[in-house]
């Protein structure tokens, strides 16, 4: 019998998550062929979500806890729940319940059918205008820089097969982008449609500092594409500069009367200044990932596990 891994980040989810652990074993219980457990991480959340997790692991023993030390951000709490998982499939949600865990099923039926990975699409999304904003942010520059297919729709709500997460846990750097890890290890995945739900309660716990920061991880993580835009951008400017200097040389030798422009020249050294500093802030930040991850800086560090056995499941990073 195949088993089912259910990994849910949890933040600022109280009050939500027990919800959502009870739509999963309802679900399940009408999937009798698949066995099932669902590990639940605390990224470190201000509320009491970590007291709501001991509560569901003492109820439930199909329900494995684990809590972090500090806040790592929702792709660590991703990868510690991939490590911590042993399931045939593996199947990621959000904690918030508008990703619904009772279709869950037409994700695992892709699996059936041969694919690798699916990801669940939907046609109406029911996100704030800052969130669907940053989702579509995040669907271009995971296009242009990660190579995704212009066709696959990803999302927070997606199942993989086993050799893709072992795949995946294999990335231990401290900057993990878990969409960029997926498309890495396979290319056979499709999209499923499913209903998108209003939250529940509360709002999005991504800012757009934290958006940003997943943008950067995305792209400096798995691609040196925005390197190579600078470079050809730098090169595209030193033509035109070139281009301008022949320009303002060949007008000063047809009329010695047209006045040398101070406010072209300090409009072109700000212009070409800021883009300098541009490149080499981006050059600056692949090297200092680079420092960071050459410390050992870990993705996550654990100080609590709830109904885990050891042995039976993936190691982790750093407890």
């Amino acid at each position: 019998m195949k088993k089912i891994s259910f990994v849910i980040p949890c933040y600022r989810s109280e009050h939500t998550i027990a919800h959502v652990a009870a739509e999963i074993d309802a679900k399940m219980k009408t999937l009798t062929q698949y066995q099932y457990d669902i590990i639940l991480v605390n990224d470190c959340s201000p509320d009491n979500t970590m007291g709501t997790i001991r509560r569901l692991c003492g109820e439930n023993s199909h329900i494995i806890g684990i809590g972090f030390a500090k806040n790592f951000g929702q792709h660590a709490a991703l990868m510690a729940g991939l490590r911590h998982s042993d399931g045939d499939y593996v199947v990621c949600l959000d904690d918030d319940g508008q990703t619904p865990a009772d279709e869950v099923d037409k994700l695992l039926d892709k699996l059936e059918e041969g694919y690798d990975a699916v990801y669940a699409k939907y046609e109406h999304k029911h996100h704030s205008a800052f969130r669907n904003l940053g989702s579509k942010v995040n669907e271009l520059m995971a296009r242009v820089m990660l190579e995704k297919p212009d066709n696959l729709y990803v999302s927070s709500y997606f199942a993989v097969k086993r050799f893709v997460v072992e795949d995946m846990i294999q990335y231990e750097n401290s900057y993990p982008y878990v969409i960029g890890l997926v498309l890495r290890a396979t290319g056979n995945i499709t999209n499923v449609v499913v209903n998108h739900r209003d939250r529940e309660e509360g709002v999005s716990g991504y800012t757009l500092k934290k958006l940003f920061g997943l943008w950067f991880n995305g792209f400096t993580a798995f691609s040196v594409k925005p390197l190579r835009i600078a470079t050809c951008f730098g090169g595209f400017c030193a033509i035109l500069g070139f281009l301008y200097g022949i320009y303002t040389i060949i007008k000063r030798l047809v009329n010695p009367n047209v006045p040398m422009g101070f406010s072209s020249t300090m409009a072109a050294i700000v212009f070409f200044g800021g883009m300098i500093m541009l490149m080499l802030g981006l050059i600056g930040e692949y090297i200092g990932r680079i420092y960071i991850s050459l410390n050992n800086s870990p993705q996550y560090v654990i100080r609590e596990k709830l109904n885990f056995v050891q042995g039976n499941m993936g190691h982790t990073n750093r407890e």
